[in-house]
């Protein structure tokens, strides 16, 4: 776990959580499937002038009225109240009736009329021989507010079909406008600046967009479980907020630098001018070498305070403004450069850094690593002054306004992307960086001879069980934001590994006699065919480890 000492910024509680429900209510247009929408009152205290999904807060009443609703056999009794509030919420705000007679007829513009819009709803209801048809309202999402938010709400987003005969009258005190409208149309309007949506909304309408009709969307929701669950963080892109979903790239450095939702919101924006501060013990400077296979840039990281000088990981390449900008983000006190492999996007620094802090006289750093082995390329030559220790650990040690501080590392031989490959373990904090070893965004390259597939998952099995014993959360990559959930990341890596190899073994079966560029292309038939140069490497080390497990290769 993270040390409190070494947050940007102090810890806050964000403000509290209201239960909500929200409705989406679908029918087949012309072109295909439409939802129902309107516009939020001008004077709203919660997304003012939006176009939304009828719905608001979950009652108590809501909770009571079980005995007056139908619900599935599967149908938890959290979500039968939810349904509930949802079916009264889409009444309320838009006169739209989910509910039944006793001889199963659906409720119509009569019934409707019997009922008024602000008297308690389900005893109405219940008086008139109406049961609620809350068999009828699935479960599509759940969103909690994002934690910078001043009011946030949990919120079930529901599924349910448009009742037939029905139509929709807002309230015109809180909703506007009822409009059904498809999800793309809804999107395109939005981006024309012509339909205002909030992030929940419009992130729901692109997973909505890729159903047909309202049947396939119902048929998906069978399971009774969400499709998606969510808490998103909001964070600075271009000047602009910008929010995320946990599955996208930046949402792992977004909770590690602002895990509360505080602000000022952290800027995502790549760049090579100026150190990114992630921890107060940790900094990241993207060197200026983006590209095909290093993405924004190498990552180099300082990890260390003014109280105990620095350590240095991954200078990269041996660009001299990117070095200078290092060595200054560091005073000058770089105590030893560290290189988690031998390639030249990330070694060939480290010879100058090294020069730089000795000419400044105040250290003469040691570059640490393991040696290339003699299966490197060429141009991955690497000799360090010293050579880690797997289980080895490098300490920094000081004194800061608060007392006694230590950053200790502790070097994890990786074999896999490379034979001399190391990740670092900041025990302290629970963070592991992970060199090209893990990466976010992309699988990284196993090249053999130097690369080898079984080493490498090997290696990934080898984090797992160190991220347990220290309850690491984020992962720190060579290339790419901050990763979360370290773990389930390196599952869900391992489990790509696997679902690869499966495809690899297919091509050779079903080509037991076809080249290597016939089994790219049919095992890796999911990859834009311009890739497949890159991806045949790996393919060779995933055709290398099947056939090491053939019966007689021990």
């Amino acid at each position: 776990m993270i040390r409190t000492s070494q947050l940007l910024h102090p810890p806050r509680t964000p403000a509290p959580i209201r239960d909500a429900a929200t409705v989406l209510l679908l029918h087949d247009g012309p072109e295909g499937l439409e939802v129902l929408m309107t516009r939020r009152s001008d004077q709203a205290s919660f997304a003012p002038g939006a176009y939304v999904f009828p719905g608001g807060g979950i009652d108590v009443q809501d909770a009571q009225a079980h005995t007056v609703a139908a619900r599935r056999p599967t149908q938890s009794d959290l979500h039968l109240t939810q349904a509930i509030a949802a079916i009264r919420e889409s009444f309320e705000e838009l006169g739209i009736l989910l509910a039944r007679h006793a001889d199963g007829r659906m409720a119509d513009d009569q019934d409707i009329a019997r009922l008024s819009r602000h008297a308690p709803f389900a005893e109405q209801c219940a008086a008139h021989g109406l049961t609620l048809a809350a068999d009828m309202v699935y479960v599509l999402a759940h969103w909690t507010g994002a934690r910078e938010l001043n009011k946030r709400f949990a919120v079930p987003f529901l599924i349910a079909r448009m009742p037939e005969g029905q139509t929709p009258v807002a309230d015109e005190q809180e909703q506007f406008e009822p409009v059904w409208v498809s999800p793309r149309l809804a999107l395109e309007r939005h981006a024309a600046g012509q339909f205002f949506m909030i992030y929940p909304t419009i992130r729901t309408l692109e997973r909505l967009a890729d159903f047909a009709n309202t049947e396939a969307v119902l048929a998906g929701l069978a399971h009774e479980q969400p499709l998606w669950v969510s808490c998103p963080r909001g964070g600075l892109l271009a000047g602009k907020e910008v929010h995320y979903m946990e599955h996208e790239a930046p949402f792992g450095e977004l909770a590690l630098v602002c895990p509360d939702g505080q602000t000022p919101a952290h800027a995502l924006d790549w760049q090579s001018e100026a150190p990114v501060p992630l921890l107060r013990n940790v900094q990241r400077l993207t060197a200026p070498n983006p590209g095909f296979m290093t993405g924004p840039g190498t990552n180099s990281y300082l990890v260390g305070d003014p109280s105990t000088g620095y350590i240095a990981i991954d200078p990269g390449p041996a660009d001299h403004a990117h070095l200078e900008k290092l060595w200054r983000a560091a005073g000058g006190d770089i105590r030893a450069i560290v290189c988690t492999h031998s390639h030249p996007d990330h070694s060939p620094g480290a010879a100058p850094l090294q020069a730089l802090c000795r000419q400044t006289g105040r250290s003469q750093p040691a570059i640490l690593g393991l040696p290339s082995a003699p299966t490197a390329r060429a141009a991955s030559a690497f000799s360090p002054d010293e050579t880690l220790q797997n289980g080895q650990r490098l300490t920094l040690s000081g004194t800061g306004l608060q007392g006694p501080v230590q950053h200790t590392l502790q070097v994890v031989h990786t074999p896999g992307h490379a034979a001399n490959h190391l990740c670092l373990l900041l025990e302290e904090d629970g963070l592991l960086f992970s060199g090209d070893h893990i990466l976010n965004g992309s699988t990284t390259v196993i090249d053999p001879p130097d690369g080898n597939m079984a080493d490498y998952l090997d290696s990934l099995d080898r984090l797992d069980a160190l991220c347990q014993q220290y309850q690491i959360e984020f992962i720190l990559p060579a290339h790419g934001y901050v990763l979360h959930e370290a773990r389930n990341a390196i599952a869900q890596l391992r489990a790509h590994r696997l679902a690869r190899e499966a495809k690899v073994l297919a091509a050779m079966q079903a080509l037991p006699g076809g080249t290597m560029q016939d089994w790219v292309a049919h095992a890796y038939a999911d990859v834009p065919p311009r890739l497949w140069p890159v991806a045949q490497r790996s393919l060779l080390a995933h055709v290398e480890r099947i056939r090491s497990m053939e019966p007689g290769n021990d």
